[in-house]
C-alpha cells in the first residue's frame, strides 16, 4: 500500500465564521477523516493561509488560527502558505517526497481556491488524491451558491480526473 498522509487545508477561524456550505457535515466529516488517520498510525499535516498584513488572516490573527474544533496535535506539523496551492514556496513537496508519500487525502476550505489549486497541483506532481465526499466547502459567491461550488467541482471538475472523489463512509472502511 502506497504512503499516505491527511492534508488538512485552511481551516481557519475566519472562513468558519462564514459558515460555509453544510457546516456541520463538513465538520464533522473532517473530524473522522483525521481521527480515522490517527487510527491508522497515518500522519496529519495541517496547511495554514497568510493573506498579509491588514488581512482578516494576517499571520497571528485571530481569523488566521486553524479553527479550535479541528486544532491540531503539538506533534502535527503546519505548513504556512501565500498562494493558493499548499505546494507553492511552502517546503510540502519536499517534506512528502522525503517520507515517501504517494497518496494525499486532501480536507478543507474554500473548494473553488485553495482546495482545487492544491488538488490540481499534487496531481501535477503525481500524488494520488482522494478527496472524501463532504471534507471540503466553501461560502456562497455572486455566481453560485456554496452548494452549486462544492457539487460542480468535486463531481464535475475533480472526480476521475485530477482526483479520486469517494464517499466518506467508504474511505472509512479501508
Amino acid at each position: 500500500m502506497d504512503k499516505a498522509v491527511l492534508l488538512v487545508v485552511d481551516i481557519q477561524t475566519v472562513i468558519m465564521e462564514e459558515h460555509p456550505y453544510n457546516e456541520v457535515h463538513f465538520l464533522e466529516g473532517v473530524k473522522k477523516m483525521i481521527s480515522y488517520a490517527r487510527a491508522k498510525e497515518m500522519e496529519v499535516i495541517y496547511v495554514r493561509h497568510n493573506d498579509g498584513p491588514g488581512s482578516s488572516m494576517e499571520y497571528g490573527s485571530r481569523g488566521w488560527q486553524i479553527y479550535s474544533e479541528i486544532a491540531p496535535l503539538e506533534t502535527d506539523r503546519i505548513f504556512e502558505k501565500r498562494y493558493n496551492s499548499a505546494f507553492r514556496q511552502t517546503g510540502l513537496k519536499e517534506y512528502l517526497d522525503s517520507k515517501g508519500i504517494k497518496k494525499i487525502y486532501l480536507v478543507g476550505l474554500q473548494t473553488e481556491y485553495c482546495i482545487d489549486a492544491t488538488c490540481k497541483s499534487a496531481f501535477e506532481q503525481e500524488y494520488e488524491v482522494i478527496i472524501p465526499e463532504g471534507t471540503n466547502s466553501t461560502v456562497d459567491n455572486q455566481f453560485m451558491t456554496g452548494k452549486q461550488v462544492y457539487e460542480y467541482i468535486n463531481f464535475a471538475l475533480w472526480n476521475n480526473r485530477f482526483a479520486k472523489v469517494i464517499p466518506l463512509e467508504e474511505v472509512l472502511n479501508q
